[in-house]
């Protein structure tokens, strides 16, 4: 069992966890990941370790509000204790001294960009930090991300905060004043596929991260596979940080809808369940 120690609502529907976890507090490392199980009936859900205090012993995961699961744990407060918490899993981000590196998060991507943040700092990189939401209340860690880098872009899409565009406008302008010799794109799909492509433009060598396919977690499921170079590649042992510039980004996000009808018929009775209940 790991205990719920903190819970901080970022939005209605995006929220912080701290959570005890000593073991992976010690070993935990930028781009690992942690599977999730509220109770013995309850699925097995990714979410990407955001933050860690060894001394503590806690981790810090971010979770936004899309189906049951996510739901329920919103739901969760501060002392409740959840059933199951592995990891680390997935392999490290490598890091080292690039240069300068552009870091592009969209929404919650902001929470696993975070720890990479930090880490390229400390090897001793040049950050640039482009965050983007749709509104205001969509930016996320700001604080944080500003504490490990030399510079954050805010980028909304009705200008609400920062400056009214879409993250790749925020990326151009970072790209056309300074050498940018690596980058890190992290968000949703249709925003990680054209970051990269405004990024392919100017042969900067980008990864990303594409933690939103995965299910179980362990490589067993077979969901989250992804055709990396023309070879077929599972994200949760064989990533979940790729070459930007070799996915296969139009057959991921067919696959990513493959169940949409299904998910939201279950989210609207769960819903529904919820409602009887109170």
């Amino acid at each position: 069992m790991n205990k719920i120690i903190e819970k901080e609502f970022f939005s209605e529907n995006v929220a912080k966890f701290v959570l005890e976890a000593p073991e992976i507090a010690k070993s935990r490392k930028a781009g690992h990941f942690v599977i999730v199980r509220l109770d013995e009936k309850g699925e097995r859900i990714p979410l990407t370790i955001s933050d860690g205090d060894s001394e503590k012993g806690t981790i810090t995961l971010v979770v936004q509000r899309v189906g049951v699961t996510s739901a329920r744990l919103l739901d969760m407060n501060a002392g409740d204790e959840i059933l199951d918490v592995v990891g680390p899993l997935g392999h490290a981000t490598h890091i080292e001294n690039y240069g300068t590196v552009l870091c592009a998060g969209g929404g919650v991507g902001v929470a696993p960009m975070l720890p990479i943040i930090k880490a390229l700092k400390a090897a001793g990189n040049k950050v640039i930090s482009v965050l983007a939401g749709r509104t205001r209340e969509l930016i996320i860690l700001e604080d944080e991300v500003a504490a490990h880098s030399d510079e954050v872009i805010i980028m909304t899409d009705d200008g609400s905060y920062g400056k009214k565009g879409l993250v790749t406008a925020g990326m151009e302008e970072v790209i056309q004043r300074e050498k940018v010799d690596k980058a890190v794109v992290i968000g949703p799909a249709i925003m990680m596929k054209f970051g990269s492509l405004t990024t392919k433009k100017y042969n900067i060598p980008t990864e990303v991260s594409l933690n939103t396919i995965m299910v179980d977690g362990t490589g067993m499921c077979g969901a989250c596979r992804v055709s990396i170079g023309g070879k077929t590649k599972f994200v949760c042992v064989d990533g979940p940080e790729f070459d930007a510039f070799l996915v296969d980004w139009d057959e991921m996000m067919m696959r990513m809808g493959a169940y949409r009808t299904e998910e939201h018929q279950a989210f609207e009775n769960y819903l529904q369940t919820v409602e009887i209940a109170k």
